[in-house]
């Protein structure tokens, strides 16, 4: 019998972007790839190289493993590959809010499906991915691309994934500080008020009509947030200031990249600023003692894509 690998590319991707907290997120031009060879014979090799190599398990507890043994349950095939060689090669931050670990999802469903020669569809494994990871806001860019609008009705995903007709690049400051999603989620109240939940529904709306319609002007306050910047704010020194920072440059706006501590900002292709965008988040950053360091990134039209497929002799 011959093994089968296959290699997978995923996009970073940031989620929330202001307004659409766990419901609006995009793909960017940065990318994780990765290596998988199922194997009928029990036992793992992981090796990961690149950002946060040395933080990632070398073992079941890897997310990667974790997605696809969900896969292979699912597709009824899990006693047929007991075990997998998984080499990965890492350019997304790892804990700073650019959906490293909904990259790790994406990448082990997409791969296995693969190898298992497409069972499941894209919606199936946006299904999965967001049964796994909690929401969909990064698994969805991570798989379709682009811009992505999604819900979650009775437990059931549904993505709307566009192409916005403003064309935009994205300035991403990466803090010298690591940020956990979880940490990050404890600082939200349980309850908000009515007129916050108000506030962002109109704002998100706006936000996805302007950037369907091409509506510039209707960009200049979309990026405001009421139900979690501001709870977030203490975890990350000088957000706001970033924020007003990018916005003085030329930016459209800024926001907080899923749930940071990175930040994003909404260059207009057409101002030429990024390397402005950029200088000024820096340094509103230093004053507040922090260094951050620029991500100059565009938006990514594939989402998850097979790199490559190969055929081997197993071993004896």
């Amino acid at each position: 019998m011959k093994e089968r690998s296959i290699r997978v590319r995923v996009p970073a991707t940031s989620a929330n972007l202001g307004p659409g907290f766990d419901a609006l997120g995009i793909a960017c031009s940065l990318y994780n790839e990765m290596t998988l060879t199922l194997t009928e014979s029990s036992g793992l090799e992981i090796r990961a190289r690149g950002e946060g190599a040395p933080y990632i398990p070398s073992d079941e507890r890897n997310i990667v493993w974790k997605s696809i043994c969900y896969l292979l349950q699912r597709a009824g095939r899990v006693d047929e590959f007991r075990g997998a060689k998984i080499y990965m090669s890492n350019r997304i931050p790892l804990s700073r809010g650019l959906g490293s670990s909904a990259t790790a999802i994406v990448a082990g469903l997409t791969a296995a499906n693969a190898l298992l020669d497409k069972p499941f569809s894209k919606q199936d494994l946006l299904q999965m991915a967001t049964d796994i990871e909690g929401h969909p806001d990064n698994v969805a860019p991570a798989i379709y691309g682009g811009f992505t609008v999604n819900t979650v009705t009775d437990g059931i995903v549904e993505c709307f994934s566009f192409l916005p007709r403003i064309f935009m690049r994205f300035v991403v400051m990466v803090p010298d500080f690591y940020l956990s999603t979880k940490s990050a989620r404890q600082v939200l109240p349980a309850e908000v008020p009515m007129r916050d939940a108000v506030f962002n529904i109109s704002h998100a709306a706006m936000m996805v009509a302007a950037l369907a319609r091409g509506s510039e002007q209707h960009l200049e306050n979309a990026f405001s947030d009421a139900l979690h910047q501001h709870y977030r704010a203490a975890l990350i020194p000088g957000m706001f200031d970033v924020f007003a920072a990018a916005k003085k440059a030329g930016a459209y706006g800024a926001a907080l990249s899923g749930a940071g501590p990175c930040l994003i900002a909404f260059v207009p292709e057409h101002r030429r600023c990024t390397e402005a965008v950029a200088a000024a988040m820096r340094d509103a950053f230093r004053a507040h003692d922090v260094e951050a360091r620029p991500l100059h990134l565009r938006m990514d039209t594939k989402g998850a894509h097979i790199l490559r497929r190969r055929s081997m002799p197993a071993n004896k």
